[in-house]
């Protein structure tokens, strides 16, 4: 059985829900595959903003719910439902657009001899299975943007449920269900054995999952067994480089240095995939007092579950060796915890990599000073990937060697900002070199996401009675097409 447990005591409330059996994961699967035909004809737009409409009918008892999991608060989660609602309302728009097909078309030549060719892209022929994350109840767990994103693509979806928020996994589940043209579109279940049956299973064409690196890994494993290999679109570990170069010394925006990396560390009690957890700064005294004071008016809190508070605790042990910089106030809460920053040199840093680079997951970072910038290229090339890499400055002329080394480290480049906060958008990129992602092309935000969920197909001499209407000369739905070579609307 799987308990609902209030981080901010720690007691266990409400029924306990059961755990998924094998034969669940497969009727769930296969009904969802079932349903598949039908919903790749379906108007699939008007049924996703039908869905946005739902989320955003119920968000008191949605918000409630989470906050009882999570104690993540009421202003966070209502702007997480509004969030995950316009998840679903982005890719109608996606879908009214078309240019997610990518329709081209290249008519029959004669010199040279070449055949008419015509390719777009078709929804996976399966069902998508969804691992649901921990840190965002709404936008990437039940309602996320897997889910919104396999749906518009047209493929069914089956999420595995996360164990640390099961009320409100199961109530947006419920929600969206009644949305649906066909609940069987929708699959829900629970527990760690459901989720290897749902890897595993034939009609499961591909999977997403945000979560952990030792996550990320153990699906992969299962994937790996499979007779057929499937696509896994996973988002795990990231400590998010911030880099701060001279220039950003002057009066003006050395005011908002401290405090805005603070901020950024502490938001969600630091349970952000894109949390700041390694600031390179220049070796300046003022610098460093007024980051620690920032970081001293924080508070901590409680953190999701039980679990990742532990994790949390074991990360400041491995970080325990460098020097203390600052810590916030005590969190209040069973699963509370309190915010660490560490400092080092970047020779130090540098020696003791890769290791000391690893993710701590929650409210701690290191700040690495350095003396001389032109020492940053080298160090930040030994990083792993991250999701983002910020670079403040006010010289860019400064920034550019930094830059080039991080445009490989990173699937988003932040400039003057902090990286906590993805924009739900055409141009989200929300993704990065391993272990930030296992696929980097990829992005689990944003417009592009349709695009993990989507397979190529060419059609060569094929009867036009037979095209799709994407395919066809006349194209009566208007997509956006490459027609012998010329892009056109």
């Amino acid at each position: 059985m799987i308990h609902s447990y209030d981080p901010r005591t720690g007691e266990s409330f409400g029924d306990p829900f059961p755990l998924t059996s094998d034969e669940e994961v497969d009727a769930a699967v296969r009904a969802a595959h079932a349903a598949a035909p039908a919903w790749r004809a379906a108007d699939r737009a008007a049924v996703l903003e039908a869905v946005a409409d739902a989320l955003e009918a119920n968000i008191e008892e949605l918000w409630r719910a989470a906050d009882a999991e999570t104690a993540l608060g009421e202003v966070r989660l209502r702007g997480e439902v509004g969030r995950a609602a316009g998840q679903f309302r982005l890719f109608a728009r996606v879908l009214r657009d078309g240019a997610h097909v990518e329709a081209v078309i290249d008519h029959a030549r004669t010199e040279p001899p070449t055949p008419d060719l015509r390719r777009m892209n078709h929804p996976l022929p399966g069902v998508v299975g969804v691992f649901a994350a921990s840190n965002f109840p709404f936008a990437f767990s039940v309602a996320g943007g897997d889910t919104a994103s396999a749906l518009a693509a047209g493929c069914p979806v089956v999420v595995k449920a996360h164990d640390g928020h099961p009320r409100t996994s199961e109530l947006s589940h419920r929600i969206i269900q009644g949305a649906l043209p066909d609940p069987a579109l929708l699959g829900l279940v629970r527990g760690l054995d459901a989720g290897k049956a749902l890897a595993r299973h034939p009609e499961v064409v591909a999977v997403g999952f945000t979560g952990s690196i030792p996550g990320g890994k153990a699906i992969q494993a299962l994937i790996d067994e499979r007779p057929d290999p499937i696509p896994f679109y996973g988002e795990l570990g990231s400590v998010n480089p911030v880099v701060v170069l001279p220039s950003a010394l002057s009066p003006d925006h050395r005011k908002g240095l401290a405090a805005g990396f603070a901020a950024s560390l502490t938001l969600g009690v630091g349970q952000f995939c894109t949390n700041p957890g390694l600031m390179f700064v220049p070796d300046d005294a003022e610098l460093l007092k007024s980051v620690a004071e920032a970081v001293a008016a924080t508070a901590g809190g409680p953190m999701l579950t039980e679990r990742m508070r532990g994790g949390f605790l074991h990360g400041l042990e491995r970080l325990g060796a460098l020097t203390p910089l600052a810590q916030g106030r005590p969190g209040e809460g069973a699963f509370a915890v309190t915010p660490q920053v560490f400092t080092t040199d970047l020779a130090t840093f540098a020696e003791a990599l890769p290791g000391i680079a690893e993710e701590c997951f929650g409210p701690a970072a290191i700040v690495v000073t350095y003396a001389d910038p032109a020492e940053l290229p080298a160090v930040l090339e030994r990083l792993d990937g991250a999701l983002t890499a910020t670079v403040h400055a006010d010289d860019p002329a400064e920034a550019r060697e930094v830059a080039e080394v991080l445009l490989g480290k990173a699937g988003r480049l932040i400039w003057n900002g902090w990286p906590t906060g993805v924009a739900v958008s055409w141009a989200m990129h929300h993704g990065g070199p391993w272990p930030a992602s296992t696929a980097p092309a990829h992005t689990s935000v944003g417009a592009a996401a349709i695009s993990r969920w989507l397979t190529p197909t060419s059609y060569q001499d094929w009867p036009a009675e037979l095209l799709p209407p994407e395919l066809r000369d006349d194209n009566p739905l208007g997509v956006p097409r490459r027609v012998d070579g010329v892009l056109s609307a």
